[in-house]
């Protein structure tokens, strides 16, 4: 029941109706009987200093933020946490008496959701395909958790160099390479496939509705070896994760990356573990509707 006592969190973005996290999160309020609510409020992007603003002022537990705000947020923000200043972008704020801490849950969920899978990345190389904001917050969470190498192919050689340096900064080897590497099957690139133990494709390609699309990757470059993570999650099976099924691989798609960085926000807006198998199942419930 909401009562006088009952608190909230908001989802700050624009536009916010197409977003799950409502459904998710106040099923695992519901679950864990913390008496909060969740909130989805669209702000356009001038408004967004006044929508942090009254977080304060409202004594909101905190928010989640999405496009197009991620970036722009943090210089509204007291403190930014090193994974989420490495990424460039704050997805979870937690009002820490009056005091905004921005969080990037992104990274951490990916972390998790590899790890449910049954794969540890650290001491391994894998393979990032793409080099934007999705890419990026892999890249950070691997090498921050001891990755052992990372190689990154992009549509331009020229953001995955980017991407690539970041990674060699936090002390650990990394490579760039274009997509042409794999339309003209370099035997370089075919060599980071080789050594890799996890592939994870982090495009928007294979989304509905365009759910015949996907990366140039050779289907003879996946094998068994590989977990091949795709960060879309509709439609469940990618076009991709199904050449690399066909191909023996171990796959999964990006609905655990979701339900598990909404878990690891859960946890720090509560203090209190994520009711998982609710998440998942009130997920579970979005995609069938």
């Amino acid at each position: 029941m909401i009562d006088a006592s009952t608190r909230a969190v908001v989802l700050l973005g624009y536009p916010v109706h197409h977003s799950f996290s409502p459904v998710m999160q106040n099923a695992a309020f519901r679950a864990a009987q913390v008496n909060c609510v969740y909130l989805a409020a669209p702000v356009p992007p001038e408004r967004l200093e006044a929508a942090v603003a009254a977080l304060r002022a409202l004594d909101f537990v905190g928010a989640n933020v999405t496009v197009p705000h991620k970036e722009r947020v943090l210089s509204h923000l007291d403190e930014i946490t090193r994974e989420a200043r490495l990424i460039g972008a704050v997805n979870t704020i937690v009002n820490m008496q009056g005091r905004l801490v921005g969080h990037n849950t992104d990274g951490y969920g990916f972390i998790r959701a590899v790890r449910e899978a049954g794969r540890d990345p650290r001491g391994e190389a894998a393979v990032i395909l793409g080099a934007g904001g999705g890419a990026r917050a892999v890249a950070v969470a691997l090498a921050l958790h001891g990755v052992r190498e990372l190689i990154v192919f992009n549509r331009t050689r020229g953001r995955a160099a980017r991407l690539a340096a970041l990674v060699r900064e936090q002390g650990v080897p990394a490579a760039a390479y274009g997509w042409d590497a794999l339309e003209t099957a370099d035997p370089q690139a075919r060599s980071a496939f080789d050594r890799a133990c996890l592939v994870v494709q982090t495009t928007s390609l294979g989304m509905h509705p365009a759910v015949h699309d996907r990366p140039p990757v050779p289907a003879a470059w996946i094998s068994a070896n590989h977990l091949v993570y795709d960060l879309v999650y509709n439609p469940p099976e990618t076009s991709f994760l199904q050449m690399a099924r066909g191909a023996g691989a171990q796959t999964a798609n990006g609905l655990g990356m979701l339900l598990h960085q909404g878990a690891v926000a859960f946890e720090l807006w509560t203090g209190e573990e994520a009711p998982l198998e609710t998440m998942r199942q009130a997920l579970w419930s979005c995609l069938k509707r």
